[in-house]
């Protein structure tokens, strides 16, 4: 079979079998400190904590974690401290000199902005490890243990190894980018969704199988239009459109270069699932500033809170075409892409070189990133759609949404990688057919 001996060709390759190795050692690391609960916690004692995120924006906020802050783990606040700095950091580059400066830079311009960002996402660790401490009193009361929350021993040390587990796992993703397989950051989000997605599908099947009336047939109606959603969400990953480039003849020597004809791929959606990954980090904000807490909310704050609402759908609707708006003038830049074309004696037929060409593929992404963007945020309020024909809570967030597109955009990115390693060593790759599986390339990613 050809799944085999792929498998084989991985193992024969030495640096992607230790890279290999090295990624699952860290996602068993990660794993592990999961459910490593933090001193002075009773994990008996956490029943209302599990409810609490058992459904609505706390359910995500956990799943982010991969259970850890449901956990009481010292792994609680997770990865979404250090996206959320990263959401400011990147708007500090549009609105402030200094950070434009620094991104001009190259390489030590990026080492500082990410030195400013792990900076922040201290700052804003220091905030959360009370307010999660707070909610976890709250939570553990009703199991009669409460905490004794304030300025003391146990709120101090609590915070800093909150704090200091967040960053292990900050580290923990870089080092998977370095020397694993993947890129880190996004990665760490993956396991955490991937370790939930079996009880998920427990908890569906068991509760089709309890209803009357072809509850079967109903769970197997679902699994096919959660594949065909999957199908779209990959469609949508990898969708371009091609400019067709000309390349001018010219004669070096008795050498001729040029006149050839070739395509410049432009991705429907070329922030991929980045606005998805911000947009949630904004949504999260209320949940933050309310110390993790849906009681005592007032009826604004719990209208954001409430992930099947129609406000916070709406708002994450939105939020998701700022964005992709946003990282796709980031990441493609029109006036560089005409100096590449002049330079090396190309250009689009039928269009002037250079400030003409420059707003010829500026107009191009303007009409295909408002399509991409709109799908974009449609997959990421369907499971708001799933809740509302019954689908459990931990099943519907995979028929589409921030799961499901982090999931096909890693997992593609994570292949792709593979792929490239098995195809530098004269291997092929995971198709017979010479298809080969194209990743998030071109966008940023963690």
């Amino acid at each position: 079979m050809k799944f085999i001996e792929t498998i084989k060709n991985i193992w024969k390759v030495e640096d992607l079998r230790n890279r290999l190795l090295t990624t699952l050692l860290f996602v068993l690391i990660y794993r592990f400190g999961s459910f490593v609960v933090l001193p002075g916690i009773n994990p008996q004692a956490l029943s209302a904590l599990h409810s609490q995120t058992a459904g609505g924006l706390m359910a995500l906020l956990d799943m982010f974690s991969g259970g850890a802050f449901s956990n009481a783990s010292i792994f609680a606040l997770g990865i979404m401290p250090y996206i959320s700095a990263s959401i400011v950091v990147q708007l500090l580059t549009i609105a402030v000199p200094y950070f434009q400066k620094m991104q001009k830079e190259g390489e030590s311009g990026r080492q500082k902005m990410n030195q400013i960002t792990r900076y922040l996402t201290v700052a804003i660790l220091l905030f959360q490890g009370p307010s999660y401490l707070v909610n976890l009193s709250v939570q553990m009361a009703q199991a009669g243990q409460p905490l004794a929350v304030g300025f003391n021993w146990f709120t101090i040390s609590s915070t800093v190894l909150l704090c200091a587990g967040s960053m292990f796992v900050m580290w923990l993703g870089e080092r998977i980018t370095d020397r694993g397989v993947g890129n880190g950051i996004s990665f760490i989000i993956l396991i955490g969704i991937i370790a939930r997605f079996p009880a998920a599908v427990v908890q569906e099947f068991g509760s089709r199988l309890n209803d009357a009336g072809g509850g079967l047939i109903v769970f197997l109606i679902e699994v096919v239009v959660l594949l065909a959603v999957l199908a779209f969400a990959i469609l949508l990953v990898q969708g371009t459109r091609k400019i067709p480039v000309q390349y001018a003849k010219r004669v070096v020597g008795n050498k001729q270069y040029g006149g050839v004809r070739q395509y410049i791929p432009l991705k429907v959606n070329a922030a991929n699932v980045m606005p998805i990954i911000f947009a949630q980090a904004i949504m999260f904000i209320p949940i933050a500033l309310m110390g993790f807490r849906s009681e005592g909310m007032s009826a604004f704050a719990q209208a954001f809170a409430d992930n099947n609402g129609f406000w916070y759908n709406l708002v994450f609707f939105l939020l998701i075409i700022a964005f992709t708006y946003f990282y796709t003038a980031i990441i493609i830049n029109p006036v560089q892409m005409a100096e590449n074309l002049k330079l090396n004696n190309g250009f689009i037929p039928g269009v002037k070189p250079g400030k003409k060409t420059a707003e010829y593929i500026d107009s191009i992404m303007s009409r295909i990133t408002l399509p991409g963007s709109i799908l974009l945020g449609i997959i990421a309020i369907l499971p708001a759609f799933a809740r509302l024909f019954g689908v459990t809570m931990g099943f519907a967030q995979f028929f589409g949404g921030t799961s499901l597109l982090i999931m096909v955009g890693v997992i593609l990115d994570t292949l792709q990688q593979i792929e490239s390693h098995l195809l530098m060593r004269h291997y092929d790759g995971f198709f017979e057919s010479g298809m080969r599986i194209k990743g998030r390339s071109g966008a940023m990613a963690y």
